[in-house]
């Protein structure tokens, strides 16, 4: 059985309709795309060639967390509500 390395990754959805993704836990790793598995397949490229890089680079490789997703921090997303400003 292969090993597998698990990361949370952070998808949204900008003006255009673009998914945009991010991985937190790999500095500087994100991508995106036209559909949602598109954006998926893209962000798993771009964690390959971030780990890549992190082979030949030990500051890199230092500065990714590698817990895969244990108490990673990252609860989830909630709505806030405040009063409207008046310029808005």
């Amino acid at each position: 059985m292969k090993d597998y390395l698990n990361f949370k990754v952070i998808v949204s959805k900008d003006e255009d309709g673009i998914y945009v993704v991010s991985c937190p836990a790999i500095p500087g790793c994100h991508s995106q795309g036209d559909t949602l598995e598109e954006a998926e397949a893209n962000i798993r490229e771009a964690i390959a060639l971030c780990l890549k890089v992190a082979e030949e680079n030990q500051e890199y490789r230092s500065s990714i967390d590698f817990r895969q997703g244990k108490d990673f921090g990252f609860i989830g997303i909630s709505d806030v509500y405040i009063a409207r400003p008046r310029f808005v």
